[in-house]
């Protein structure tokens, strides 16, 4: 069932912290990992998870396969979701929206949501730009904010929450690539 919390203020800074925990596991094939999603943005209410984005250069079952053990070693288990919506509006090959992911879901320790991404793929630049948006749009974080809270007292399964959210997403992302396009926005 999902469950979306008031903003915490240590998310950010904990956030921070997870992602260099990854980055200092994974070595140089990691080319950045960073702390991206609602947990990431301030004011913004979450599901209290901390989405974590990889970027590699090289093939995703290649890093996969070496980041195996090193995440295990942080509790993190690779799970079957390999694909990643393609926003309404797009004609681009689902194949360009791949990713591995894994996730940890252990008692007394930050939950994680863990997407690694090809660096420069749609999917890795949105996830970077849903984040930068709001942090330079701290007006629009309490509708969306209230939005997902409201969507999570009506829904009860994560996926179909997921799913509701995403054309909410898509959404937001036309005013977010007006914005890059505007100011010259790079991940």
């Amino acid at each position: 069932m999902p469950h979306v919390a008031s903003y915490d203020i240590a998310w950010a800074v904990r956030g921070v912290a997870l992602a260099g925990e990854v980055r200092d596991a994974l070595g140089p094939l990691a080319l950045r990992v960073e702390h991206i999603g609602s947990t990431s943005v301030p004011g913004m209410a979450a599901k209290p998870i901390f989405d974590l984005q990889i970027s590699v250069a090289v093939d995703l079952d290649a890093a996969a396969t070496a980041f195996d053990a090193p995440l295990a070693a942080l509790g993190l288990k690779r799970k079957p979701y390999e694909q990643d919506h393609v926003p309404a509006g797009r004609d681009d090959p689902p194949g360009l929206w791949v990713k591995r992911y894994w996730n940890r879901r252990v008692p007394g320790l930050d939950e994680i949501n863990l997407h690694c991404r090809l660096a420069g793929s749609p999917n890795e630049r949105l996830a970077l730009l849903f984040r930068d948006w709001f942090r330079a749009h701290p007006a629009a974080v309490p509708a969306y904010a209230r939005f997902k809270q409201q969507l999570a007292a009506v829904v009860d399964d994560i996926e179909v929450y997921t799913d509701l959210k995403d054309p909410v997403i898509d959404l937001i992302m036309v005013s977010a690539e007006r914005w890059a396009a505007a100011t010259g926005w790079r991940p």
